[in-house]
């Protein structure tokens, strides 16, 4: 329901206002609304015409990503056709710099929500998903290149400068899919402890991540004998990494690097 609200929003108060053209599916639903209009007079509502290109992607979802994520992502695709067919169209602006950036910002929002939450608003991020299952590339990274193509489209049926305004709303889109979408953000750990055992006990009572202990360490400045634990997890596991070190060494070094590349196996959560 919260992403069907944003993008219903992220549509009717600004993509279809200022001509923008979101990413993936949404977008080749609007220009293929749009064609249709102008080519033939058919208007075909764009609530319609999204359910029904959704409905493919419904089988790679099924057989890919596992049955509870595609219901419920038909479900969300359900809420986001009604949400767009039920909000009226309203003009806040025509500044079509305005319009890409708030509506690419709204439509990232919603997308990274329902990736957090093991969910899925449809289309592209069923490919994205399924491509970074095998690649372990980001989301927002795929979807900024499959969406290359979909902007070179309506750029050369309505006009070049619609295709670098959707340009503009799409980077936004990705970018913001990638801030709220934690999951796939890896960080290393490295903690300085005098009580190994119970921060590695702490940790793996939360966190399914395994530990490279180093042994015989000793501080600088008292010589006092310590180990150093070595660990990476994404950014949404956080909060559970803070909590294990206050139970069990609270006057523990934790050090933090974010972004980091892996290399061999990393556990990935399911996200049904």
């Amino acid at each position: 329901m919260v992403y069907g609200l944003l993008a219903g929003v992220a549509f009717n108060f600004f993509y279809l206002p200022g001509n923008i053209y979101s990413s993936g599916v949404n977008g080749v639903a609007q220009i293929l609304t749009k064609f249709s209009q102008q080519l033939f007079g058919l208007h075909i509502p764009l609530s319609i015409t999204l359910y029904i290109l959704n409905i493919p992607l419904f089988y790679l979802a099924w057989t890919k990503l596992g049955k509870r994520f595609t219901i419920f992502t038909i479900i969300t695709i359900t809420l986001t056709s009604f949400f767009i067919q039920i909000i009226p169209e309203t003009t806040l602006t025509t500044d079509p710099i305005i319009c890409a950036i708030f509506g690419g910002a709204i439509m990232g929002i919603g997308i990274g929500y329902t990736l957090r939450n093991g969910l899925s608003s449809g289309g592209l991020d069923i490919i994205s998903l399924t491509i970074r299952r095998k690649t372990g590339k980001s989301v927002g990274s795929i979807s900024i290149g499959f969406n290359a193509v979909i902007i070179l489209v309506a750029g050369y049926l309505f006009g070049w400068q619609y295709m670098f305004y959707s340009a503009l709303s799409i980077f936004v889109s990705g970018k913001m899919t990638d801030v709220v979408y934690t999951k796939q953000k890896k960080m290393q750990i490295m903690i300085v402890t005098k009580e190994p055992h119970l921060v590695i006990e702490s940790i793996q009572s939360r966190l399914r991540r395994g530990i490279t202990i180093i042994h015989d360490a000793e501080g600088a400045f008292n010589e006092e004998p310590q180990s150093i634990l070595f660990t990476v997890m994404t950014r949404y596991e956080l909060p559970m990494l803070v909590a294990a070190m206050k139970e069990s060494d609270p006057k523990a070094f934790v050090s933090i690097s974010d972004n980091v590349q892996i290399l061999g196996h990393f556990y990935e959560e399911d996200m049904f």
